[in-house]
């Protein structure tokens, strides 16, 4: 063949395979207000940057006349390009070849690209569109999940792994997403579940539909499946390229420090009034978070789930960190079971990718009651002790108000290995609030007294003097400092700089055993 020939022959392949599942079906896909996956693939990465691998794969299948049915790359496009500049692996499922459905040749064009990014240090992003396993290939497919999901383990903690469902993702094919890092789903358009609402409705007479079973909301606010909902297509990778911001490539690195615009000594005297002098009243957190981050810029994670605890990210004098925080506006900050798990798992990751963790507290305690207990709220609530226990990170805690009995060694304390810890002035350090202590302790002179509530009141003022205060902890070196409220951003500035260079090791071992 001549060189002109053999180019052509290139460039028709090349158009074959640019083609998808053909016209009608990429328009169909436009129709149901979703993106082809060539598409999704430049909009997520910096412009002209995708190198496409894989690119004429197709699957080897003989049986139920799929001979016949070769489309090049198989439902899966699969390369590598950049996001601000840095190198990320990709693979979008194409719902326009066999519906995205995952056969053996498809999961090998993911694992390729999985097994070199773990080599390199580069992180996975998924973006699932996909009717599940091909039931024409049997077993084959469901080896082929199989592959895929010991690589998200092998992978887990070397570098981050994102998913983003944008299309149907059922049975097996959820397991892969749950395995990774971060979970992005689109309103309306995106639904994971392990059995659809038709097996439910067989099964279980229970009728239910797509949206309310495995829609982007149900996963976002009830079962926490995900962490992020986004409008539509665009604003879902929008989103991802904005989290990616924050992220080192793998665990070797630190996270990407930027030239911060913010001043590093800015003080912000509206955050003396946001805590209310009355200890019942409710504030939202995010008040304080925010004027201390860079730009006063903070980026949710979890918004809609366990909202007693808020976690996400922002940067200090450029600097990605971390931040837990107990929200008072709901539950009154009480710690309960999916709060525990909602933390452990935030603070797990930002340990594993050396992202620097800021814990701003004000918790009551535990969440009590039989439907906590019986659910597991011991082990639960340990998830995230473990989490704090383990984390060799610099973090810094800001005791804004409360820190109630076991609920504030929790909260990154002293004593589990917190480097720093500082408190505001009218913070209550003690191991419940005056009333309950009172009640307890001064039972019997309460019970003596002429006037019982007036000996209550002067008792309850008496307990506050010496204990509902930052300066007993102060005393015994529990608290390194109590500090202006407008004070805090610097402050933190300050002390992570003093711990850039920090070192912290944990015994050897093959792996602890997290109380799952």
């Amino acid at each position: 063949m001549e060189s002109s020939e053999l180019l052509e022959k290139l460039r028709q392949k090349q158009i074959q395979a640019l083609a998808g599942g053909g016209e009608d079906k990429i328009q169909k896909q436009h129709e149901g207000g979703k993106l082809t996956a060539r598409e999704r693939i430049a909009r997520l990465l910096d412009i002209d940057s995708f190198m496409e691998i894989d690119r004429f794969k197709v699957h080897r299948c003989t049986d139920f006349g799929m001979a016949d049915q070769k489309i090049p790359g198989d439902g899966v496009i699969t390369g590598h390009g950049m996001i601000h500049g840095r190198q990320v692996f990709v693979f979008a499922q194409d719902f326009t070849v066999f519906g995205g459905s995952l056969s053996l040749a498809h999961s090998e064009k993911i694992c390729k690209i999985m097994n070199t990014a773990m080599k390199t240090g580069v992180p996975v992003i998924g973006l699932c569109d996909s009717g599940g396993a091909r039931i024409q290939e049997g077993v084959m497919s469901l080896a082929g999940y199989a592959d895929i999901f010991l690589l998200n383990v092998m992978a887990s903690g070397v570098i981050p792994q994102i998913t983003a469902i944008m299309g149907p993702s059922a049975g097996g094919a959820v397991y892969s997403p749950a395995l990774t890092d971060w979970i992005f789903m689109v309103e309306k358009t995106s639904h994971m579940f392990i059995t659809g609402p038709e097996v439910i409705k067989a099964v279980t007479r229970e009728v239910v539909s797509k949206e309310d079973l495995g829609g982007a909301m149900a996963h976002n606010s009830k079962s926490g499946v995900a962490h992020f909902s986004a409008a539509d297509d665009s604003a879902c990778l929008d989103m991802i390229r904005e989290l990616m911001s924050f992220l080192p490539r793998n665990n070797m690195e630190d996270p990407p420090r930027i030239t911060p615009s913010d001043d590093p000594g800015r003080r912000d005297e509206s955050l003396r009034e946001i805590v209310p002098a009355d200890p019942n009243k409710p504030y939202d957190i995010r008040d304080i978070v925010r004027p201390c981050m860079d730009d006063r810029y903070f980026f949710e994670v979890h918004q809609h789930w366990a909202r007693n605890i808020v976690v996400g990210f922002g940067r200090l004098d450029g600097m990605p960190v971390g931040v837990v925080a107990n929200q008072p506006n709901v539950m009154a900050g009480c710690l309960d079971i999916d709060a525990s798990i909602k933390g452990a798992r935030f603070v797990r990751f930002c340990d594993a990718f050396n992202i620097p963790l800021i814990v701003y507290e004000d918790v009551p305690g535990f969440l009590p009651g039989s439907h906590q207990e019986h659910g597991g709220i011991i082990k639960h609530g340990a998830k995230l002790i473990y989490a704090f226990c383990e984390a060799t990170v610099p973090r810094i805690t800001v005791i804004t108000r409360k820190a109630y009995g076991g609920a504030y060694i929790v909260m990154n304390s002293k004593h589990i290995r917190g480097d720093v810890n500082l408190s505001f002035p009218g913070a209550e350090i003690a191991v419940m609030g005056a009333d309950g202590a009172v009640n307890i302790i001064s039972r019997r002179e309460i019970k003596a007294a002429s006037d019982q509530e007036a000996e209550r009141k002067r008792l309850i003022e008496d307990y506050r003097d010496k204990f509902s205060n930052p300066y007993k902890a102060a005393e015994l070196g529990y608290i390194d400092d109590v500090i202006d409220p407008a004070d805090t951003r610097m402050q933190l500035i300050q002390y992570l700089r003093m711990l850039r260079n920090k070192r912290d090791v944990n015994p050897a071992k093959k792996h602890g055993n997290i109380p799952l």
